[in-house]
């Protein structure tokens, strides 16, 4: 007898249930440490001679020039990122001078200023942007199943994967609620990019489900509905896996060789992928068909 993926998917909710309010709780107690590009601030670039002196003697080195709260981290390419309020350019070169005095011979490699406005309009954009991209898919995905009216509505279809999207969301950004108290990663344009990536695939892996489910449909009419999708399910399995598989072998390799740079954008879609695959398999379809016995 072949594994059944909607008889197990009491299981599989509660997993996601579970995961989904860890995610929730995690984003309340610990929060997401907002990058400049959120809200507002200078971000100083600098290189300091071998040996460099630690994050702490940075920090107090601009405290003591009248510049306190900055905020060090080592990048592991030699440089150190100073994040700091937004400077003109007078306090900036104060800073400067207050480096050189402590470190004769450091360097500043970037410097990048964002007013708080600026960063604010940028974060409630940012907040549209996904909302926007979420309905505008969910109503395409309800159009492009107007055929399907047995027995499940086409928009339903459409609202089961803004859900599944949703829940891809939720859980990357639990982690990165964790890892922002844990590591100090800061999330910032380049993790809106992710969780818009991660939209495309999750939403792109569940209608490849619901779109054989609706060929089955056309021919085993008397079948019943629960069969039909879980037959669906595990004619697209193999495909959906061997995609994700390799997608994320490609983003581990990012994450690993790629640098600090790139490795909170790689490790967000890692993560999105990998639930993603998830919930395109063991939730969104097992949803559809207790929504359909619900129904009934």
């Amino acid at each position: 007898m072949s594994f059944s993926f909607v008889r197990t998917r009491y299981w599989w909710f509660a997993l996601s249930g579970a995961l989904i309010v860890a995610s929730i709780a995690a984003i309340a107690v610990f929060g997401l440490k907002l990058s400049i590009d959120f809200t507002g601030g200078s971000l100083m670039e600098m290189r300091f001679a071998d040996p460099q002196p630690s994050t702490t003697a940075v920090a107090q080195t601009l405290e003591k020039a009248g510049f306190p709260g900055a905020v060090v981290q080592t990048t592991g390419q030699g440089t150190q990122m100073i994040r700091l309020e937004s400077l003109d350019e007078t306090k900036h070169q104060a800073a400067l001078k207050a480096l050189g005095a402590a470190y004769p011979k450091a360097q500043e490699e970037q410097f990048n200023s964002i007013g708080p406005v600026v960063g604010s309009e940028l974060r409630n954009t940012s907040v549209v942007a996904v909302v926007v991209t979420l309905v505008l898919i969910g109503l395409y995905i309800a159009w492009a199943f107007r055929k399907v009216t047995h027995p499940v509505s086409s928009w339903k279809y459409g609202a089961l994967v803004v859900v599944t999207a949703a829940h891809d969301v939720i859980i990357p950004l639990g982690v990165f609620a964790v890892i922002s108290r844990t590591q100090g990663w800061e999330v910032g344009t380049a993790f809106v990019a992710a969780v818009l990536t991660i939209l495309g695939y999750s939403i792109s892996d569940t209608v490849v489900v619901f779109d054989r489910t609706r060929e089955n449909l056309s021919h085993r009419t008397g079948e019943p509905f629960a069969e039909v999708v879980d037959q669906s399910i595990r004619q697209t399995f193999v495909r959906s896996v061997n995609t994700s598989v390799a997608t994320m072998l490609v983003l581990l390799a990012i994450l690993v060789f790629g640098g600090p740079t790139t490795a909170p954008f790689a490790l967000a879609l890692f993560i999105g992928v990998l639930v993603g695959t998830y919930s395109s398999i063991f939730i969104a379809s097992p949803l559809l068909v207790e929504w359909e016995r619900r129904q009934r």
